[in-house]
């Protein structure tokens, strides 16, 4: 049986679970999420807590029974708590700054970069860290909309400007060898 599809799913208090057959519509303090999940897989829940269960041991639903469980926690946890990416700027008149609720970005352009959130996500930024901040209830879309910003300047490898995830390991290339050997 699958190591992470066995464990079960905590639901945290003011998270209010509903499960009709494979529609599962999960609501909390953050946002309200629903999704279909297979119907080869069983959830239940019982006592506070979410259990997956899986019918046999076919291939198919052996796939299934983990992932299952894993983008179930991750609903519970984004409608409880959120989900956040933060985007570091690097370079020497790079920034950002907000609009309403408009993400403006100076990489470098002879215009400025103008991204509007999609429903459900946020945008802020930290003026003296030099950072953007994704945050919104559904991890694979907080994930999405970063590199999507992040996709406006992506950075280059030899001076590492633009914009990065934090703590993100830029690999650098030594540049021209007669520069280097000077």
């Amino acid at each position: 049986m699958s190591r992470v599809g066995r464990l079960p799913i905590a639901v945290p208090a003011g998270v209010q679970v509903d499960i009709k057959g494979a529609n599962i519509r999960v609501k909390g303090p953050k946002g309200e999420m629903q999704r279909e999940f297979s119907p080869l897989i069983g959830v239940a829940m019982e006592n506070g807590q979410i259990n997956i269960t899986r019918n046999s041991d076919k291939p198919a639903e052996r796939a299934l029974h983990g992932t299952t469980r894993a983008v179930l926690a991750n609903m519970i946890h984004g409608v409880s708590a959120g989900f956040e990416r933060i985007l570091e700027i690097e370079g020497v008149g790079y920034r950002a700054e907000m609009k309403g609720q408009t993400l403006v970005l100076y990489m470098g352009y002879s215009h400025p970069v103008e991204m509007e959130p999609p429903a459900g996500i946020t945008f802020d930024v930290e003026q003296k860290a030099r950072q953007v901040f994704v945050r919104g209830c559904d991890k694979e879309q907080v994930g999405q909309v970063a590199a999507n910003v992040r996709n406006v300047r992506p950075p280059e490898p030899y001076h590492g400007k633009g914009l990065h995830y934090l703590g993100e390991k830029i690999r650098r290339k030594a540049g021209k060898a007669g520069k280097a050997a000077k």
